[in-house]
Order: C-alpha cells, then sequence, then structure tokens
C-alpha cells in the first residue's frame, strides 16, 4: 500500500484490510473484487489485484507464511527490488538497502549537495548508499527506519527542518545554502486526466451492488471517447471484467 502512497493516506486502509484479512490466506479465499472495493481511493489499484494474487501464491506455495528470502520475494506478483529489501528489513531484521524517496534525498543532499535525487536510481547511487548501511541485520534495519524517517518528517522535500536536523552539520546541500527547492516540480496535473477517468468509472463499480451496464457508466465521466479509453484500461488490467450482455463487473 505505501508504493507510492504517504503513510497517512495508508493509515486507515491499512488497519481496515488487517481487520478484515489478517493472514495472506484469509485474503487468498476472498474474491479479487474484494480486495478492489477495500483499496478503496489509495490509487494504483492495480497493486490490490497483485496483492490478493501474491496471497493466493504465498498460501499455496509458502504455507501461508511471507517469504524471508529475496528470490522467493522477487517471485511474487507486485514485488519488487524495494518492496523485497523493506520486507527483508522492516519484518525479518536483515541487512537490506531500502531507497526509497526519503532515504535518496537525505543521501543526495547529505553527500552530493544536490536538492533532490536523480529522477531513477542509478548503480552508483545504490553503490554509495550501501557504503552507509551497517553489517549488523538489526542495526541496518533501524538505520533503514531512521534514514526514511528522517526525509519523511525533516528532510523534507519542499520544508526541510534543517535546524532540527542531527546530520546539518555533516550535510553539504545545508552547508552550501539549501539551493535548488523552489525551481524543483515533479508534480502533473490530475483534474481531467485518464487516471481521473479510470478512478470516477472504478469508484461506481466499488460501490455498485451487482454488473453495471455500459450506459450506467455516462453518468460517472462526460467525455464518451475518454470514458471508453478509461473502460477499455480496466479491462485490460482485469481490474473490470466483461462484457456480458453488455454489462462489466468486478472480478470474482
Amino acid at each position: 500500500m505505501l508504493q507510492q502512497t504517504p503513510v497517512e493516506r495508508v493509515r486507515r486502509p491499512w488497519q481496515a484490510w488487517l481487520e478484515r484479512w489478517p493472514t495472506p490466506a484469509t485474503l487468498a479465499v476472498a474474491p479479487a473484487g474484494d480486495a478492489i472495493r477495500a483499496w478503496g481511493r489509495l490509487g494504483y489499484p492495480r497493486r490490490a489485484l497483485r496483492l490478493h494474487a501474491a496471497a493466493g501464491v504465498i498460501t499455496e506455495q509458502h504455507d501461508g507464511r511471507v517469504p524471508e528470502t529475496k528470490d522467493e520475494l522477487l517471485r511474487l506478483p507486485g514485488v519488487g527490488e524495494y518492496t523485497a529489501a523493506a520486507i527483508l528489513a522492516f519484518a525479518y531484521r536483515q541487512g537490506e538497502l531500502v531507497l526509497d524517496t526519503n532515504v535518496r534525498r537525505v543521501l543526495a543532499r547529505l553527500t552530493a549537495g544536490q536538492a533532490f535525487s536523480a529522477p531513477a536510481l542509478t548503480s552508483a547511487e545504490r553503490a554509495l548508499a550501501a557504503k552507509f548501511l551497517p553489517s549488523d541485520g538489526p542495526r541496518a534495519a533501524r538505520w533503514a527506519v531512521a534514514s526514511m524517517e528522517l526525509g519523511a518528517l525533516i528532510c523534507t522535500a519542499r520544508a526541510p527542518r534543517c535546524q532540527c536536523c542531527p546530520i546539518s552539520d555533516l550535510c553539504r546541500w545545508h552547508l552550501g545554502g539549501s539551493k535548488g527547492i523552489t525551481n524543483h516540480s515533479r508534480y502533473q496535473g490530475y483534474q481531467g486526466t485518464d487516471r481521473q477517468c479510470r478512478g470516477a468509472l472504478l469508484a461506481a463499480f466499488r460501490a455498485a451492488d451487482g454488473p453495471l451496464p455500459s450506459e450506467a457508466l455516462t453518468a460517472c465521466w462526460p467525455n464518451a471517447v475518454q470514458r471508453q479509453r478509461a473502460l477499455y484500461s480496466l479491462l485490460a488490467d482485469g481490474l473490470v471484467v466483461g462484457p456480458d450482455d453488455d454489462r462489466y463487473r468486478l472480478p470474482g
């Protein structure tokens, strides 16, 4: 849930999710459509399908227990390098390199004097981060948590609190005048996009008690071409199934 989503948006859906499905086995037996409904408005709803699929693999191939090795984790649906490393570090206290946006920003400011890290993770950046990782597994896990929290709460993207930072006297960016924030923007508009249209259609399917006819989707989005394109993309992603007599529904 935390992939590309802030903690505060995840907190309540995560709590509700665990109350409903406390183990992979309980999620695996539920219909995939229930997982999509429970995902709500977290965004990137394909993650709900992948999490549901991963629960099935964990139940069938790992006796219901999340694997403890990177190779096994990477074979789970929806699990990439970052998620595998996070599971190993935070759940199993192993010495894995957990590099999210916050950690990368902290290291970019600390070591290179740059306000932000590069758009894509590089091998040089990974090698540099590895130099900060303690060799002891539990200590490395603590470092992963601490560096993420430092970036999330103090060394933030827009309003860094350098006066509260425990490493400000070592930070090349701070010592150089903390330049480069005002001209940096990664925000892309949401209003009127295909992504917003997809979200509107998916919200209608989540709220429905059963299948919806295609004409019922007209009220969700006025632009017919964009609405049809969004519906096709939901079908292609497996988030919606159909048509069955011109009716569509969530899977499962």
